[in-house]
């Protein structure tokens, strides 16, 4: 069901983030969202790892971080998930970006972002 994991950050202040954790860390830029302009999100390499940071809503949710799954299947992952004990923020939906995601949260108040490559992707249809 999961093919891969990694956190991402919930920040108010995108510069401010990609100076400490890029500069601080030594963190690669690794993927920006959008392409061109400001960017809502990002993906840095910090050594082995992969970190993301997303721009949120002012203030940032409580934590403000995310962890993000990538599954074979939202649909299903999501529905197994709700049936552990998580409960269902966001049903599965197509994103701009070509992925399809969900939103769910653990019996602890912890998000939980599930993701999976949309086949094909929105601009190759």
């Amino acid at each position: 069901m999961i093919e891969s994991a990694f956190p991402i950050l919930e920040v108010s202040d995108m510069d401010a983030a990609l100076s400490f954790y890029r500069d601080a860390f030594g963190g690669v830029l690794t993927y920006r969202f959008p392409p061109e302009g400001e960017p809502v999100y990002v993906s840095l390499a910090v050594g082995a790892s992969s970190l993301g940071i997303g721009l949120a809503e002012s203030p940032p949710p409580p934590g403000n971080v995310l962890l993000w799954f990538y599954v074979d299947d939202v649909e299903r992952a999501t529905t197994e998930l709700a049936a552990a004990g998580a409960s269902v923020v966001e049903e599965p939906v197509d994103q701009p970006w070509g992925e399809r995601t969900s939103l769910v949260t653990d019996p602890f108040g912890t998000r939980i972002r599930l993701g999976a490559a949309i086949s094909p992707p929105p601009d190759e249809e």
